[in-house]
């Protein structure tokens, strides 16, 4: 075992084998369904499936290189060994100087195996990865609230496969993993998910556990609002599931994905947690060229089947001054949090108030971007916007002590981040919201709502009912 700090990275990066094989093949005609059957394939002990802005959805898998940090300490792993050291307080900063070592992989020496064409160009070595909504205590409050449990985990994948329209490339450490995915790609889907459709007979009876402990939750919010503590908080409550039988998460995201429109969606097993979700935002998304954006949603709707209806909420939705005051106090801090990162006059609000259909939802949404300073990373922007101001409240601070008085326990993975990164800088963090999360032990769901001086307990409850529909009504349970 080694410690150390940036010297103990760059040892450790060069330790991660390259994707040295790489082949492109033709599209295949569902990529939604071919991820989710490669994460049921069992190829390694940890995957994702990340789908990524137009339509295109990556796989990756593997067990043998990651890296976790908590608030003592980080620990990465390659070839059989492990370093690790100490994160002095500042995990994200030591967890950043771990991915920033990564070998930067471009198109020479990549193979052109069977059927491909090699790798043109590059887009570096990609990671995969989850960040803990406690890891918000250590970069905004108090550092005591963080716990001890992992804060921060990444997969550096032997093999990851990226589904488009266009075609299907996957990239490998060895001809052997390259092998067993093209393998498994030439099978016919196995129709497991072929019952999408809604379950509606027993969805109210789950979504409605919690409803009156949530409600004075909100009422005691709204009276430390009115106090002048902080202006708004957003208040989650969470459903347990039951123990027997199981989700089944890989059919639940494939039936929960035919239902929704998320901004991103995600399917993994990393790290001591699984989820199945169904996100509406980004946190931050980071382009390699350094522009940098974020996209908060605040102020709800039901979205149901009549569109008469639907257009009445929307307009209703429009000119509710709760709800517009909500919208606009989020927007007004994501403008001050990525000028704290960005370049002085390039921060613009591209889009503000729109109206954004999310599965069971209708949101106002923004969208706030720039330019990253030279001073600055991916990471910067990530400790600057994280967690998501839609998933806390305003200021940070005093929402996040309000949901330490308020919510029942920590949140761990809901309100936190699911990732895929580059060594070239790019970074894309989705919210953890509309999410099955489960560990070896339980499964749950949880939904939140912001809560202003003008909120009541019955409407923000019936708001976490509208959202956890967009997840409930499609769980599948595990046969096994």
């Amino acid at each position: 075992m080694s410690t150390g700090s940036r010297n103990t990275w760059e040892g450790w990066a060069r330790s991660v084998p390259p994707l040295a094989h790489t082949s492109t093949r033709e599209p295949c005609h569902d990529p939604a369904a071919t991820a989710t059957r490669l994460a049921r394939a069992g190829l390694a002990d940890q995957y994702v499936v990340y789908e990524t802005e137009g339509g295109a959805w990556h796989f990756a898998a593997g067990s043998d290189v990651r890296v976790t940090a908590d608030t003592a300490g980080i620990t990465a792993q390659a070839a059989g060994r492990i370093w690790t050291s100490r994160t002095g307080g500042r995990p994200l900063a030591a967890f950043a100087d771990a991915l920033s070592a990564l070998r930067d992989e471009g198109g020479e020496g990549d193979d052109e195996d069977e059927g491909g064409e090699g790798c043109k160009g590059g887009e570096g070595r990609h990671f995969y990865g989850w960040a803990a909504f406690e890891l918000a205590h250590l970069l905004h409050a108090d550092p005591a609230s963080a716990g001890d449990r992992p804060l921060l985990h990444a997969l550096i994948p032997s093999v990851e496969v990226t589904l488009t329209g266009d075609s299907t490339v996957i990239r490998a450490v060895d001809e052997a993993w390259a092998r067993k995915v093209a393998d498994l790609l030439a099978e016919p889907a196995d129709g497991r998910a072929a019952h999408d459709g809604p379950t509606p007979d027993r969805t109210e009876g789950i979504i409605a556990v919690g409803s009156a402990a949530y409600g004075q939750a909100v009422a005691r919010t709204v009276e430390d609002i009115r106090a002048g503590l902080l202006e708004k908080a957003v208040v989650s409550r969470k459903v347990p599931l039951p123990a027997e039988p199981r989700p089944d998460f890989a059919a639940t995201y494939l039936a929960g994905r035919r239902a929704n429109t998320p901004a991103r969606s995600y399917l993994l097993d990393l790290g001591g947690y699984r989820a199945a979700g169904f996100s509406p935002e980004t946190v931050l998304e980071v382009g390699d060229d350094g522009r940098v954006s974020t996209q908060p949603l605040a102020g709800t709707r039901a979205l149901g089947a009549d569109p008469a209806e639907n257009e009445r909420r929307c307009a209703e939705l429009l000119s509710d001054p709760k709800e517009i005051h909500e919208h606009a106090v989020s927007v007004r801090l994501a403008w001050d949090e990525m000028a704290a990162v960005c370049r002085p006059g390039t921060v613009v609000a591209e889009e503000f108030m729109s109206v954004r259909r999310r599965g069971s939802v209708q949101h106002l949404a923004s969208r706030v971007t720039g330019r990253l300073r030279p001073d600055a990373g991916p990471w910067d922007a990530f400790a600057s916007l994280f967690p998501a101001i839609t998933a806390t409240g305003v200021p940070k601070r005093a929402a996040l002590e309000a949901l330490a008085r308020h919510e029942d326990g920590p949140r761990g993975l809901y309100g936190g981040a699911v990732f895929r990164g580059s060594s070239r800088g790019a970074l894309d963090a989705a919210l953890v919201l509309r999410t099955l999360i489960g560990t070896e032990t339980e499964a749950w769901l949880r939904a939140g709502a912001g809560v202003t001086a003008q909120s009541s307990p019955e409407r923000e409850t019936e708001e976490t009912c509208e959202k956890l529909r967009s997840v409930a009504p499609y769980l599948r349970l595990s046969a096994d």
